[in-house]
């Protein structure tokens, strides 16, 4: 998988030296709150989620989790990816940032990219998005991107209503 530019962010694929923000993510209050916990406390547990979670569907399919880098001082601010999840039909599109860099721009501009790069370079006819209700960032977020509101469901495994969005590709 290749790695990307826009105009203020790298995006590179998540990988084995990314630990140290994998795990400040996975523990940021917002990411407990809204997404939940991962049992990601060390080192050690970052690497063995992105050996099982990320690595295999950016080696399978060739695309997956960004880690999300701030270009003028190279600083980690979270991740963004397509992901695709046995439950869903489509393919999703995720985002989490450190809270510290919440609500300046990064995670449209980084999703935004993703988003258009599922369409253009990966073929996808369709990109959805989940979040819980009460998660009225990601929503907004979400809606900004284009993705409109389709339902309500629960994921296997999980006790908590989700909120499905998605968008058709324009050009397909």
């Amino acid at each position: 998988m290749k790695t990307y530019e826009t105009e203020r962010l790298i995006l590179k694929p998540t990988g084995l030296d990314d630990v140290k923000l994998i795990v400040q993510l996975l523990n940021s209050e917002t990411f407990l709150k809204y997404v939940g916990d991962r049992n990601v406390r060390t080192l050690e547990d970052a690497e063995n989620y992105i050996k099982r979670r990320c690595l295999p569907q950016i080696e399978k399919l060739g695309y997956g989790n960004f880690t999300i880098i701030r270009k003028f001082d190279n600083k980690k601010l979270g991740t963004c990816g397509i992901f695709v999840r046995n439950e869903m039909e489509n393919p999703d599109i995720g985002f989490a940032f450190l809270p510290e860099f919440e609500g300046k721009g990064y995670a449209f501009e980084a999703a935004n990219f993703i988003k258009n790069l599922g369409f253009s370079d990966f073929g996808m006819k369709k990109i959805g998005g989940i979040t819980v209700e009460y998660n009225h960032r990601s929503r907004k977020l979400l809606e900004k991107l284009g993705l409109k509101f389709v339902k309500k469901f629960f994921m296997e495994g999980d006790p908590e209503e989700l909120m499905y969005y998605e968008i058709e590709n324009a050009v397909s």
